[in-house]
């Protein structure tokens, strides 16, 4: 069983749920451990910009594209999250 905001509990497996369900369900457990605002945004950042860069193997035109961003943008972004992973 799932509990999510506002009390609402699921029977369904994490898997099972559509992307807003389980962002929901992890920003209650960052709001319970009463993580800062700011770090869990970095925290984010960090994790989507290095699945980006396993998934389009380091090409940072296709990830830049992937996320809507422009080259210069993921590169100062990796290097202000210091994301050394191949890129």
């Amino acid at each position: 069983m799932i509990s999510l905001a506002e009390g609402k509990k699921m029977e369904k497996k994490f898997e099972d749920l559509n992307i807003h369900q389980k962002m929901e369900f992890l920003i209650h457990e960052i709001v319970e451990k009463e993580l800062p605002f700011k770090d869990s945004l970095r925290e984010f950042e960090k994790i989507y910009i290095e699945i980006a860069i396993k998934k389009y193997k380091g090409n940072k035109t296709k990830i830049a594209k992937a996320l809507g961003i422009h080259r210069n943008t993921l590169h100062n972004l990796t290097k202000s999250l210091k994301i050394t992973k191949r890129i």
